[in-house]
Order: C-alpha cells, then structure tokens, then sequence
C-alpha cells in the first residue's frame, strides 16, 4: 500500500501589525485605508469627535441618542427603509458613543462597498432628528436602564465610576445617561448637540479590506466627501482627576447568591512609557486561566469561575505625551464568588497582591505572557475588522499610525522585573476602590474584618 507523503510545515513568515496610508478629503475628513488582499468583507469605522463631557448639563446620554439615531434611518427615508438598503448591501452598521467621541463601524462586502458607504454618508450629511424617531430612541433607552441596573456587574461599574470621579466630572455618570436626564432628551437637543460637534474637518475614516478594483479616491469622493460643516477645532478636554483612596463600597442587594467584584483605580495610559510593562504585568496577574488571580481563586479556592485584571484606556489626548494630564486607563480585576466565599476570596486576592510585591513575578510567567500575548495578533488581526478597530482606537486616542506595530516590539523586549514593577504600582494594595454588589447583611462584617478600608453600603 502506497502512503502519501506526510505534509512538511511551510517556513513561518514575519508578521507586523498592518501599516495604513494616511490622506484627507477636500472637505477634511482624514482617511486611513489599509489594503488587505484576501479580506472581501471591507470595515469602515469612522470616529466622530463628540465627546460625552461635551453633553449639555442636564442631558447625559444626548451623545448615545444620536450616535444611534446616526445608524438608524436618515431624513429621506425611515429606520425601516435604511435597514433594509443596508440588508440588500448585505451590510452591518452599527454607532455608539464613549467618552472620546462617538464611533460609526461598517463591515460590508467590498462588491458593495460604494452602496453601503453611500448610505452611511446619507445618514452623516442628513440624519433622522425627526420628534416621532427621537421619541422612539429615548423610550428604548429608557426601557434599557432597568434592566442594566439588575445587572451586578453593570452595577458595579457604574458605582465604581462614581467613587473614583468627582461629581462635577462626566466620567463619574454612566456613559449613556440616567432615566432623568434621558427622558429630557428630544430632538432640539439631539440636533444641537449634532451641529456643535459632527463636522467632518474633526472626524476620521478608517478602511479596511480587499480594496483590489476600487477605486477608492473616487468613492469617497462621491459619499462622505459630499458631507459639509464648519471647520471649529475640537473643544479641549478636561483633566482627569479620580480618588483612589482604598475604601470598600457595597451595593446592598438582599439575598443575592452571589457578590460581583469590582477593584480598580486610574492609571497609565498608552501615552505612557510604562504601558508596555503595564499590560504585561496586568496580564500575569489575571489576564488568562493561568494568571495569579486565577491559579488561587479558580483552581485552589474553587471561590469563582474566572475573574480578570485588566486595563481599560478611558480617555487620551495629544497633550498627553506633553503634561500627562488629561489622559487614563482604568486599571480594574472584576469577578463574581458565591456570597459565602465574598470575605475569604477578597483576603486571598489581597494576598496574591502582597506576594506580587514582595516576590515579583517569575521569568516563567513572563515567558508565558509575552508568547500569549504577542503569538496571538496573526490570529487576532485575521479580519478586517479587527484591524479598524484597532487604527480606530488609535486614532481617537491621539496615537501614532505605527503605535500597534511598535506595541509588540516592546512587549517582547519587556524584562520580567520592569513587569512587576509596572503592574505593582498598577494595583498598590492601599490604594483600590472596592465595590461589591452582594447582600450586605450577610458580607459587610467579614470585609470590615480584613482591613482593606472603609467599609459603606449604598442601596443597590
């Protein structure tokens, strides 16, 4: 019997994050485009300089309004109408907004990428701001809160949020506002919040896909060049402040089974030199099933399914790398253990955090991270999608094009003893905001007991 022969590994090519070419429209609109031959589905992500501190007293969640009004129907034809173009397009849009600004994301067949643009210009230059829609959108807000408010990690969130931030600070309000402010929200305010904000001279577009036979200065020519408005600069950005003294929160919810944990406090953002070091750090503490956290927690303690570290960039801008005063990350490990476990899990948290700092990590774990870490962006970056994503993010955080690429150069040169360091000062054991969503009757008392702060409990 004849075998075939066995099949012989082909030799591993270099891999680099996508370079993009950068260049502008006439009516200013910066383009990033990056050819991906191979990728037929196109993305298109574009970043609209409205941030939330830009909201008008009073109206938190007039950004989300409008970014999804954006997405959903323009004046010419109705919600049901566009989502219906957009389906013969065999296209997917989709907008939300954050504390940068508001984000447009696209993903379409790039047969019928000059269609679906068409559309997304459509609802840029003259978008549905009609009463009958706005009414719609705010009730279907409104109907979300509820539920987001059940939700324990949601709720951790947001009062973590609230602890770290002053009042006065936008980032101390979820992001999509409150019942009150929303059910102020109507289409006068929607439009002008629009006009003050959405112009294309401070927007940019990012493209992404097989762009083999398009032209693709003409279409942009034809659709989102055709969108028009003012020239103002984008409004300057607040600095962040955010109060880290160690203290504990409860969010007092009777009877819950289990407590939803929340530590965090602001740190480095990718402006900074430390953030390379920080992200490898943050990773073997709890970035994956084998990290610290989850070695003690999960598998020794059996207190939890899985809890993460992890750092959450929330607002960067180009003065950071100047003053670093206007940019942070939220440095965070979240989880959930049964409401018995709540007192033994945190002391044992504590003491992965005491261990760290006294022993440093092992040149085993940094191994390990930088592989993971660093080995996954082939995988990672395989579609279009996640490529936009990525120079979007960029983009909005004031970032060089050449910033990814670059990233992995640096993860892989980080030292075992630059890692603990950067992620020892990360997570200080005196200076971390608790917040648990649990039954405060039957936890407060043991997490008095372990000294880690401030015990208080809010109403869930």
């Amino acid at each position: 019997m004849e075998y075939h022969p066995q099949p012989a590994p082909g030799t591993a090519r270099p891999w680099a994050f996508p370079a993009p070419e950068r260049g502008s429209l006439p009516n200013g609109l910066t383009v990033l485009r990056c050819h991906r031959p191979g990728q037929q589905v196109v993305a298109v992500e574009i970043f609209l300089a409205a941030p939330l501190d830009a909201e008008p007293e009073g109206l938190d969640g007039v950004a989300t309004i409008m970014s999804r009004a954006l997405s959903e129907g323009t004046d010419k034809r109705s919600a049901e109408e566009f989502a219906a173009e957009l389906e013969r397009c065999g296209a997917t849009l989709d907008a939300h907004a954050d504390h940068p600004g508001v984000r447009v994301s696209l993903e379409v067949p790039a047969s019928r990428l000059a269609k679906a643009l068409g559309l997304v210009a459509e609802a840029l230059r003259a978008p549905a701001f009609s009463d009958s829609e706005i009414e719609r959108l705010v009730g279907n807000r409104l109907d979300e809160i509820p539920h987001e408010q059940a939700n324990p990690a949601r709720r951790a969130a947001k009062q973590l949020s609230k602890e770290l931030f002053p009042a006065t600070a936008r980032m101390s309000r979820p992001r999509q506002g409150t019942e009150e402010t929303v059910a102020r929200i109507d289409s006068a305010a929607v439009r002008a919040f629009y006009d003050a904000h959405v112009r294309p001279s401070t927007a940019t577009a990012v493209v992404v896909g097989d762009l083999t036979g398009i032209d693709l200065d003409a279409l942009l020519a034809d659709t989102l060049g055709d969108w028009s408005g003012n020239t103002a600069e984008p409004r300057p950005v607040p600095p962040i402040t955010a109060d880290d003294t160690g203290r504990v929160v409860i969010v007092d919810r009777p009877g819950a089974v289990q407590t939803q944990l929340l530590i965090g406090r602001i740190g480095a953002d990718r402006h900074d030199s430390v953030w390379p070091a920080q992200v490898l750090g943050t990773y073997c503490l709890g970035g994956t099933l084998t990290s610290r956290l989850d070695r003690v927690l999960r598998e020794e303690k059996g207190y939890t399914y899985g809890v993460r570290a992890f750092a959450q960039v929330l607002r960067s801008s180009a003065s950071d790398s100047a003053s670093g005063a206007t940019g942070a990350a939220m440095l965070a490990i979240s989880g959930s253990v049964d409401t018995e476990s709540t007192g033994p899990a945190l002391e044992d948290l504590w003491k992965v955090l005491r261990t760290l700092a006294a022993e440093g990590l092992t040149d085993a774990e940094r191994e390990t991270a930088v592989q993971n870490l660093v080995g996954v962006a082939p995988l990672k970056f395989e579609t279009a999608a996640s490529v936009a994503g990525t120079l979007a993010d960029q983009v909005e955080q004031h970032l060089p094009d050449d910033y990814q690429a670059h990233l992995y150069a640096r993860l892989a040169d980080t030292g075992t003893v630059e890692a603990t360091a950067a992620v020892v000062n990360a997570f200080p054991e005196d200076r971390l905001v608790t917040v648990l969503v649990g039954d405060a009757a039957r936890i407060a008392d043991p997490v008095r007991a372990l000294g880690i702060g401030e015990v208080s409990v809010v109403t869930g």
